[in-house]
This record gives C-alpha cells, structure tokens and sequence, in this order.
C-alpha cells in the first residue's frame, strides 16, 4: 500500500513541477548530439515525433512544459565551464533546466511542434540580436568631448523617440521594424503595440527593450537605418510610414519611399506588389524640432 502512495505522490509532484525541454530544433544540431553515446536517438524525425508525444501526453496530464532551445556548442561549453560529464543524461538535464531561467523558451499551448519550431527560433534570434546590441552599446565608452556615456545616452534617446512614435500613432494596433544596417549585419527589430478596448496601448516588455537597444545602437553608431510603422484599425484603412535614421534623430520618409521600402523583399531585393488596402503616408509629426538638441558625440 505504502509503494502505491509513493508512486502516487510522484505522479502528483511531477505533475506540479513547471518542466523545460530542450529542443533540437534542426537537423545540424541534432547530429553534433550524436557524437554522445548517452544521446539515444539516430533520427531527428523520430526524435520530433517522440518530443511532440511527450509535450502532448504531459499536457493531458495538466502539466505546464516549456519548450528550450538546445544548442549543442552552448551545451559543450556549460559543461566544460561547469565540469560536468556531456555524455551523461543528468547533465543536459542540469543544462536544460539553466536554459529555462536564461534562454529562449516558448510555452507549449497543444499547438503542433512544426508551429513552435519557428516561433522559437524567432524567439532565440530576438535574443541573441538583443545581447548582441547590448554588447556593442555597452563597449561605445565615453563621450571624449562631455564624458557622458555614450550607450546610455543613446538608449534614452531611444526610448524618447518610442514613445513619441507610438504617442503620434493613430488609434489601433501599431506594428514597428526598425532595421540598423550595423556591422557586421543588419540588425533588425520588432514591436507589437496593441490597444484595448479603453485605449491604453499594451507593450511586450521585453519586445520593447530589444527594440529600443537595436535603436540605440543605430543612434549611438550613426549607422544607416530606418524604421517602418503600420497602424491597423478595424473599419479603416491600414496606414504605412516610416522614418531614416540621420544622427542622433529621424527624417520622415515620403510616402513614395515608404511604399519602395515596403514593397522590396529585404533579402532578395525583389519587389512584392504593394497591398491595395493599405495607405502609404507621410509620417506624423513627432512634436520636436528637427535637429535635436544635445551632444553630437
């Protein structure tokens, strides 16, 4: 009888414990796993399919999992750092479970894993190009001529011009791109501002910091950018328009120059047909003089 409690507690706990699995999300990684002979799988389909059953089963049970990306060099590195053994099931574990608290992570919903896959993927490279962003603003230093610091500076700037974009915007849901061609790529970020029914706007904290980084940097480097917003509202035309990054603010584009920069795939350079419903405009004003005031570092 004793036995049957034990067990019966452990379906309990496990059902209570919030777990995190780690994903092998492409075919590159999941061979560099293979060289552990712990790793069991030989098919990345089948391992997949197999995720995709236990994510299932676990939600039936009414456990919340959490999905991780797995990458392997992070793995070797957290294990040489840490001492661990890699071939040893208990340390992906240990792994996988730091992943929950710092790495890209999506909430499995029931929704099919060739649904989560790219979401998660998304999620990792909001992330990386965040820490990268950070990075470079935090390594800008000083300002030679007032001592003030440089990535801090820029990033208030930023957050200065977010909240004048979106304060300019008309009433709906806005949708920002902000691209900053930064070396040695472009980076590129994005915001979802969508409003409720008494108006207020509600913002993704952490999809709102990584896009004031991306900003900041593009202020801070003088790097060529721009940003693109689109405002949607129901029983109205959807409008598009956008800004240049010039020095430490932005220039309004023309509506033609907003229609070329939306109607231009960004990696192929191809044109895509502009959308008939939507309206391709002139940017608000954002309520400050054009050439801001403070340094010109």
């Amino acid at each position: 009888m004793a036995h049957t409690d034990h067990q019966t507690l452990r379906r309990v706990l496990r059902r209570e414990i919030a777990g995190t699995i780690g994903l092998l999300t492409d075919e590159h990684d999941f061979r560099a796993m293979r060289r552990y002979r712990s790793f069991t799988f030989d098919d990345h389909q089948i391992y997949l399919r197999q995720v995709e059953a236990l994510l299932k089963t676990r939600a039936s049970q009414g456990s919340h999992t959490t999905v991780a990306l797995f990458d392997p060099q992070e793995y070797a590195d957290y294990c040489a750092e840490t001492g661990l053994d890699p071939d040893i099931p208990s340390s992906r574990t240990r792994f996988t479970a730091e992943l929950a608290t710092t790495g890209p992570t999506v909430p499995y919903q029931g929704q099919p894993l060739a649904d989560l896959v790219p979401v998660l993927v998304d999620e990792a490279v909001r992330q990386a190009t965040w820490e990268y962003a950070s990075t470079l603003l935090g390594r800008l230093g000083t300002c030679a001529s007032c001592g003030e610091d440089i990535g801090r500076a820029a990033f208030t700037r930023a957050s200065d011009l977010l909240v004048r974009i979106l304060d300019t915007a008309g009433p709906g849901n806005r949708h920002l791109v902000c691209s900053v061609s930064a070396i040695p790529e472009t980076l590129l970020a994005v915001l979802h501002a969508d409003q409720d029914d008494e108006g207020a706007l509600r913002l993704d904290e952490a999809e709102a910091l990584e896009f004031t980084t991306v900003l900041a940097l593009g202020i801070a480097t003088k790097s060529p950018g721009g940003l693109v917003m689109r405002t949607s509202a129901p029983g109205t035309t959807d409008r598009v328009y956008g800004w240049r990054l010039r020095g430490e603010g932005l220039t309004p584009l023309t509506a033609g120059e907003v229609f070329d920069a939306y109607c231009t795939d960004i990696e192929t350079g191809d044109l895509i047909s502009p959308e008939s419903d939507v309206d391709y405009c002139v940017p608000p004003d954002l309520g400050e003089e054009r050439e801001t005031g403070g340094h010109h570092h």
